[in-house]
């Protein structure tokens, strides 16, 4: 037991009891697809040496800065930064945000050990602002290290990885936050059952999500972080919503219907995590994310660059955190009940309905643009109310007392580029939805069936990215840049029919059937199936309007 798997940092006790070295000593495989094959199946995940092997090759391959801190940086530096301080009362620097160091069976010279290192890595990169996984990932790396000296070296490769389309740590509050938002929008998204349990027992259902980082970089147990960096060092960030998503989804299997531990959902999410070795394996955590259908890495990166761009707006930059942000405000603030008043909907169904949007316009409040009582029953003179607002939502309720709606990505300003014609625009953020008499909401067909659609074919004059169908030239310009229909090789336009107006009629859906049809007079409708949301009848099929709203999302800075 003389491996760097176990060093003088190790409590040799506690690393016996956790994981066994039993497993193979070698690998000769160079190939990307095999490494990722053998690193989800665990190939080296029982022998410490062969992980440390590993680990150093993937690491000393991430592309870096020409100039990357090493090992004998390390050893010029540490003396003078930590002096005589006793290493066990070192301060953490103040990037990691009062993060805990995960004790990872390490002993009380090991969590020392991390705080040097994190001090030293903080000299090192000073452009390095928020990053409370740090700590999770040194600790680990003390395991496979010969010394402190190796173990910073691995950590500042990671950190000073220069490849554009390969995302590792958050370095920055803006990086951190939008990934928050984003881990948001994809539960939103792909664990639908979990989110409609976080939005009835939390009363800020954003600040559960934001919590989904220290699921994996401290909650968890060494074995399975140990794991999941695995297959993190190969493939990448994407790893990480899919771990957490996979987590979720244990989480409400398991506590669905159970009344809370604590008074707080957050809580019992990190207590579920901790001990979670009790509902389900590294194996079957991993089998669980893997599982999950997530949109490509490149769409991914367009919603997180779309994300980061709404923080922006909002006051929030690389360097600092925003005073208005930095208490976020979450979903079930965002709808007052003090101030909110509408003829079709109450407070609790806005803030229902809320909790389906993007992430980056939850954070706004409603604001009413059009109403039938207050405005008349006019189509003409809904898209004068609407039009410069982008998204908006529709509310709709009939002489039956029934209500459906839909969200719409795109101002209806948009209708006039077809020359008087009717056309077909908008994304794939569109949805519909009925909520009384019961709720039910309609995503883009192709978000539950990406069978449907293939990567466009590339032809020689067209780069090789998703991009090159953009009219823009910053993808974070557009609104939902990860379900752009131009992205996708659908096999007809019926499944991105997403929103068409004219003088005499407004239509949400189409192929097959319509969503929603309104008439010029917003007097008369009718809802069917139709193919872009593969919906049921959102009413009563033909039905008389009593009512109309659109709904804008206004900043509260703004206000």
């Amino acid at each position: 037991m003389d491996s760097p798997g176990y060093n003088c940092f190790v409590d040799r006790d506690k690393m016996d009891a956790a994981i066994q070295d039993l497993g193979p000593k070698e690998l000769s495989c160079t190939e990307l697809q095999e490494l990722k094959q053998l690193a989800r199946q665990g190939y080296w995940a029982q022998s410490h040496a062969l992980r440390g092997k590993v680990y150093q090759r993937l690491i000393r391959d991430i592309p870096c800065r020409t100039v990357t801190p090493d090992a004998s940086v390390y050893s010029d530096i540490v003396g003078k930064i930590v002096g005589k301080h006793s290493s066990s009362y070192l301060p953490l620097p103040e990037f990691v945000d009062n993060t805990q160091v995960p004790s990872y069976c390490l002993n009380a010279r090991g969590e020392g050990a991390v705080r040097k290192i994190l001090l030293c890595i903080a000299n090192q990169f000073p452009d390095i602002s928020f990053c409370p996984a740090l700590p999770a990932v040194v600790a680990l790396l003390l395991h496979y290290s010969i010394d402190e000296a190796e173990c910073f070296e691995k950590a500042c490769r990671i950190l000073a990885c220069n490849d554009p389309g390969r995302r590792l740590i958050d370095q920055s509050f803006l990086a951190f936050e939008s990934s928050c938002m984003t881990f948001g929008d994809l539960v939103n998204k792909y664990c639908q059952a979990a989110h409609k349990l976080m939005v009835a027992v939390s009363e800020d259902v954003l600040q559960v999500y934001a919590d989904w980082q220290r699921w994996l970089f401290g909650e968890l147990p060494l074995c399975y972080f140990a794991r999941v960096f695995d297959v993190f060092l190969v493939e990448g960030y994407k790893v990480l919503y899919r771990v957490a998503l996979a987590i979720l989804k244990f989480f409400h299997k398991v506590r669905a219907g159970q009344p809370l531990e604590s008074d707080s959902v957050k809580q019992d999410i990190r207590t579920f995590v901790k001990h979670i070795a009790k509902t389900v394996s590294p194996e079957k955590l991993l089998e669980k994310a893997f599982a999950i259908r997530l949109f490509s890495r490149k769409e991914i990166q367009l919603l997180q660059m779309a994300n980061e761009k709404a923080l922006k707006q909002k006051g929030i930059t690389v360097k600092q955190k925003s005073v208005s942000l930095s208490k976020r405000q979450f979903v079930h603030l965002a709808v007052h009940a003090e101030n909110f008043r509408s003829e079709i909907v109450s407070v609790r169904e806005m803030r229902d309905i809320w909790s389906w949007v993007p992430e980056r316009f939850a954070l706004c409040q409603p604001l009413l643009l059009f109403s039938s009582l207050q405005h008349g029953y006019s189509l003409a003179r809904f898209y004068f109310q609407c039009e410069g607002h982008e998204p908006t939502l529709l509310l709709i309720k009939t002489t039956q007392k029934e209500v459906c709606g839909a969200y719409l990505s795109t101002d209806w300003s948009e209708r006039n580029k077809f020359g008087g014609k009717l056309g077909f625009f908008g994304t794939g953020e569109c949805f519909v939805f009925r909520l009384q008499p019961e709720v039910q909401r309609y995503e883009w067909v192709v978000i539950k069936h990406p069978e449907l659609t293939k990567p466009p074919p590339l032809t020689a004059a067209e780069p090789t990215t998703p991009l090159s169908h953009s009219a823009s030239s910053d993808p974070a310009d557009r609104l939902s840049p990860f379900l752009a229909a131009r992205h996708f090789n659908l096999p007809s336009k019926t499944e991105s029919m997403f929103m068409a107006g004219g003088s005499d009629c407004l239509i949400v859906g189409g192929g097959g059937g319509q969503a929603l049809y309104i008439d010029g007079d917003l007097n008369r409708g009718r809802t069917s199936h139709c193919d872009t949301f593969n919906n049921q009848p959102l009413c009563s099929e033909n039905f008389l309007i009593a009512a109309v709203e659109a709904w804008g999302f206004q900043d509260p800075d703004t206000q």
